[in-house]
């Protein structure tokens, strides 16, 4: 049986560039203010804790609400949903950058958090009521997971030219032009679409979900930036439990947020655990790559976040052959592929030394962002099409909070290997005529071993930064292979959890019965928020450590 979706015209695909327009800033968003806490932390004189809350509480509320606001687009409308955002957006970012005060900025950030929550989910599952032909849908979706990186790498280039030229808050107001012109445009190019037979939105389970995802992603970023410490195991624990009475609650009342009904077919769950761990892939290798460039190439920030702009040639190349053979190949095959070329991609970055050539660390971290988002492309059809479409939002932002999870875990994971190691080597070294004090800071990180080294005069100092530049590159070594592993694993779970999804045109041409019962229905694609993640690029990797 041949597809007869009607396709989309000229008004759909410039729709769907008005769509790009949130996407882009709130991915950018989410690093450019790691280039600009210096100017911040001097005109306003935030304590320490503040400086922690004003970078972290926009990531924590996005990754919090994503689930709530995914859900509520579906039940009021997902334009009306992200106009409302957008306004939100652009209003809370005029106000973060005239903040006076540190407690303002947090507040602004905050807001900015719950915006940015409206708008992802909403990019995402208008694109299923804009493009209802499977291979249109398909490039679109390929066109969104471009624009979440493009956004999440060119974040930290366009915050430090700026702040090259503007005061601290001209990086807050490059927001405002974008969202303007999505609120002039976006109610004559995008559909409306709710689902009219929803009930009320479940207040209980929205506070649960929030809770939840809050905790858990707390627990694990502040034990990935300050070690195991009870209270922030304490935080896992209760977000677990929170979780668990989230899901409970989903089984038992008649209106739920997600659809647990979801997680029997296949192709829905093996999607988001791809996600998760692609996010972790991700999150790992921007870790790594803006700590060589930056700490042991000794590249600034700016620099090092060109750099990094060299790899998306590459990437541009290696989706659209996927692309080309995504309508042929079954997508469990292709998504395999994707995870083993990033598996090779961690393999070239632990070849890295501090003599290396930079361009092995960035072949390295381009094969790893490339297979990262072959295997999520492939995968966000499958999350947006295999939820009824009266749920897309709320399927879609289920997605997009494991990726969330997701890079938190491989900062964690990931990170707290290559710390391990970093510190048993520092600690078995020995620096003649370096004081204690300074010998133990240096001991933590790279970057403490980098401050404390420019501080001791002479060759002891030298010795002091060259071997903890040796000691981090073992680490690094030791984390990428481990990541190679998780996914070559994960590749192969891959494989076999999705063997029954057919290729696209053969999906088109089979009976829809049949395709019911080889597992899930279409081929499917989701766009990930651990795109986003290669925004930590040169910003967010660094801060979090």
């Amino acid at each position: 049986m041949t597809s007869t979706a009607a396709k989309a015209g000229r008004k759909e695909w410039i729709a769907l560039t008005v769509l790009l327009l949130p996407l882009l800033l709130v991915s950018m968003d989410m690093g450019v203010l790691y280039f600009a806490l210096p100017f911040i932390s001097e005109d306003l004189e935030p304590t320490a804790p503040q400086q922690l809350w004003m970078m972290d509480v926009y990531g924590f509320l996005l990754a919090g609400l994503l689930i709530t606001m995914g859900a509520l687009g579906d039940r009021i409308g997902r334009r009306r949903l992200l106009l409302i955002g957008a306004a939100a957006f652009g209003a809370a970012s005029v106000a973060a950058a005239f903040a006076n005060s540190p407690e303002m900025l947090i507040a602004t950030r905050a807001l900015l958090g719950v915006a940015g929550a409206t708008l992802m989910p909403s990019t995402l599952a208008l694109i299923r009521n804009l493009f209802h032909d499977p291979a249109q849908r398909r490039t679109a979706i390929a066109i969104w997971t471009a624009a979440l990186t493009a956004g999440a790498t060119l974040g930290p280039v366009a915050g430090g030219l700026l702040l090259d030229h503007f005061w601290w808050g001209s990086a807050f107001l490059l927001n405002v032009p974008a969202m303007v012109l999505l609120l002039a445009v976006g109610p004559f190019l995008l559909p409306e679409f709710k689902d009219a037979a929803a009930g009320r939105l479940d207040l209980v389970s929205a506070g649960l979900s929030l809770v939840s995802v809050l905790a858990v992603i707390y627990g694990i970023k502040e034990t990935a930036a300050e070690g195991v410490a009870p209270q922030y195991l304490a935080s896992i624990v209760v977000g677990t439990a929170v979780g668990y009475l989230f899901v409970r609650r989903q089984r038992t009342i008649a209106d739920p947020l997600i659809d647990l009904a979801l997680f029997r077919n296949r192709a829905y769950s093996a999607s988001i655990a791809v996600n998760v761990i692609a996010a972790v892939a991700l999150m790992g290798s921007a870790l790594f790559n803006t700590q060589y460039m930056q700490l042991v190439l000794g590249m600034r920030p700016l620099t090092a976040a060109l750099w990094s702009l060299t790899v998306m040639p590459g990437i541009t190349v290696a989706l659209t052959v996927s692309g080309i053979l995504a309508k042929k190949v079954r997508p469990g095959f292709l998504i395999c592929g994707g995870l083993l070329l990033s598996v090779a991609g961690f393999v070239v970055m632990s070849r890295a030394r501090p003599g290396t050539p930079l361009v092995v660390v960035l072949v390295g971290a381009g094969l790893v962002a490339s297979g990262v988002l072959i295997a999520t492309t492939l995968t966000a059809e499958m999350v947006l099409t295999s939820a009824p479409p009266e749920r897309a939002g709320a399927a879609g932002a289920t997605s997009e909070t494991g990726s969330e999870l997701g890079g938190a875990l491989g900062i964690a994971i990931l990170g707290s290997i290559a710390d391990a190691v970093y510190g048993r080597d520092m600690r078995d070294a020995t620096f003649d005529g370096v004081p204690a004090d300074a010998v133990h800071a240096a001991n933590d990180t790279l970057a403490a071993a980098s401050a404390t080294a420019g501080r001791i005069s002479g060759g002891a100092g030298e010795h002091l930064l060259d071997t903890a530049r040796d000691a981090f590159t073992h680490g690094m070594q030791y984390a990428t292979l481990g990541g190679a592993v998780l996914l070559t694993l994960a590749a192969l779970g891959a494989t076999y959890l999705l063997r029954g999804v057919p290729a696209p045109e053969r999906a088109e041409q089979s009976d829809p019965a049949e395709q019911t019962e080889q597992g899930g229905g279409t081929t499917i694609v989701q766009a990930t928020e651990g795109a986003a993640v290669v925004a930590a690029n040169t910003g967010e990797a660094v801060g979090s450590r």
